[in-house]
């Protein structure tokens, strides 16, 4: 295999192209370090922190001790912590916002939130009537909020746990008396309602903070419940990575685009929903109905065409008039039979060159699409395979190189950054798309050079991962075949580690280039 030094040596003087693979380290050298492979590891990964440290995934537990953290706070205004959620569910979690409410006029907080001081008791010395079911209970099966008003434990059941079944409404439950404004809080749930209810309950709870924050997000991928809270700064790349592997975009929650921004996301989703794609065919291979202008597929073998109801016009398929005009005017034969070229010429031509505008955008788009679909499924086959070599070859390679599994990192750190970079070429593609086609030539000619030069330098990584270490891994039934030298293997993790770690640098560069329009070649 070639030096990674060579490669994109014939056009660097054209385009600068050192400047995308160079990181400003003696490629030579990048085989005789172990420090190569760790220059992209997870930095105190308790705290679950990046290296780039510009957002942190925080597990359920980390949520909880923030709510406990931010009802703490509250609390010092001297109410409890029951009424502290209240105050902080009604205010979406907005501690400062709370305290400023608070002081400005604690009446009139008190009153809109439901945090109303006491009532009056419940009597102790006779039956009360319950206000929901009307049954006469003794006082200590009677159960009543700081407003006073009585409800039995029975019907207080009921309507706490038709109010958490409902959804997450019930975190701003009032008390079931009509017109009443005091608030149902945590320790009537705790209280009164089983297990799976309160469970529930816990759930809307602790959701509600993530939900209502404008600096966390929880992670779109099925089943995981971690969340995400972000710190921008002056960064412009939104990509986060959760601690289930899920890798996506923090400001519009799809799967990681860049060095695509989130409109052209946008856009290249609603394309490929394919509806604008069948408008596209439609206008290729349909023509619309002369009178109320329905597109219609021609499927039988005559001309004699008629439209759907409610239309019914009848017509000629190839030149649109009236069916009944069309064949009385020539004895039966077709009128458009007769080619009148200042009439219909400029009709003819018209159509045709619409059609063929269309086929001609149809084969545009195939071509972008069918490129970004296909790195998008080799991404999926990468991470299997990387799956496969964690559970499987890793085991088999430490055994036949008599080398310990964690000195085989290296493969592993080669795979991610296959994944990596299949991802990012995917939406190159995209990006691509929607460069304009006329302008700059020279922007197109730039950008082309680079994704090529990103196709043919992951190639080489992946071949080298996918196929090279097949050699080191796979037992050697054949007698007459020499089996690797350890001197082989060494020369493997040198040529690997080099072509992983000029890869990652490529793409790198190649990222922030697109992200910043191409500068360069403007």
């Amino acid at each position: 295999m070639d030096s990674d030094d060579d490669m994109y040596d014939d056009q660097d003087m054209e385009y600068g192209e050192d400047d995308y693979y160079s990181d400003g380290t003696d490629q030579n050298n990048a085989g005789d370090s172990d420090d190569a492979d760790n220059h992209d590891e997870f930095v105190d990964e308790d705290s679950h922190r990046r290296s780039q440290v510009n957002y942190v995934v925080l597990k359920e537990e980390d949520i909880r001790r923030n709510q406990r953290d931010d009802i703490g706070r509250v609390s010092v205004l001297s109410i409890s912590e029951v009424e502290a959620s209240v105050l902080l569910l009604h205010y979406n979690w907005n501690v400062s916002k709370v305290s400023d409410e608070w002081f400005a006029d604690e009446e009139r907080v008190r009153k809109t939130v439901g945090i109303l001081k006491e009532g009056p008791s419940v009597p102790k010395s006779k039956k009360v009537k319950c206000g929901i079911c009307f049954e006469w209970y003794r006082p200590k099966e009677i159960v009543s909020i700081v407003c006073g008003h009585s409800f039995c434990s029975t019907c207080w059941t009921g309507y706490i746990r038709t109010s958490i079944n409902d959804g997450p409404g019930c975190l701003m439950l009032k008390c079931p008396q009509p017109a009443c404004t005091a608030a149902v809080g945590r320790d009537m749930v705790e209280r009164l309602v089983c297990k799976e209810d309160k469970d529930k309950y816990e759930r809307y709870f602790l959701r509600s903070y993530v939900e209502a924050s404008k600096k966390m997000k929880w992670c779109p991928s099925p089943g995981c419940e971690h969340a995400i809270e972000f710190s921008a700064g002056g960064s412009c790349n939104h990509d986060v990575t959760c601690l289930c592997s899920h890798t996506f975009c923090w400001k519009c929650s799809e799967d990681a685009h860049s060095p695509v921004d989130c409109d052209t996301v946008a856009q290249w989703v609603v394309k490929n929903s394919a509806e604008s794609e069948n408008t596209l065919w439609i206008l290729a291979n349909s023509k619309a109905c002369p009178k109320c202008k329905r597109p219609i597929e021609k499927n039988h073998g005559c001309m004699h065409m008629t439209c759907s109801a409610p239309c019914r016009f009848e017509f000629c398929w190839l030149c649109l008039n009236d069916w009944k005009e069309h064949g009385a005017s020539s004895g039966g034969f077709y009128a458009c039979n007769r080619y009148e070229a200042e009439k219909q010429k400029g009709k003819y031509d018209a159509d045709e060159k619409k059609r063929e505008m269309a086929k001609s955008l149809l084969q545009r788009y195939a071509h972008y699409y069918e490129r970004w679909d296909g790195n998008l499924k080799s991404r999926k086959k990468a991470m299997e395979d990387l799956e496969r070599f964690e559970s499987e070859t890793i085991k088999k390679v430490s055994d036949k190189q008599q080398t310990p599994e964690t000195q085989l990192k290296f493969i592993t750190d080669a795979w991610l950054q296959i994944i990596e970079c299949r991802r990012v070429l995917q939406w190159t593609f995209a990006y691509g798309y929607y460069l304009p086609e006329s302008g700059l030539r020279e922007r197109q000619n730039f950008f082309e050079f680079l994704q090529g030069e990103a196709e043919s330098g992951l190639e080489r990584l992946h071949k080298c991962v996918e196929k090279d270490l097949d050699v080191f891994a796979t037992d050697d039934d054949d007698e007459t075949v020499q089996a690797p030298s350890p001197q082989d293997f060494s020369d493997f993790r040198a040529n690997l580690t080099n072509l992983t770690r000029v890869t990652k640098t490529y793409f790198a560069n190649l990222v922030k280039g697109l992200e910043n329009g191409l500068a360069e070649a403007l």
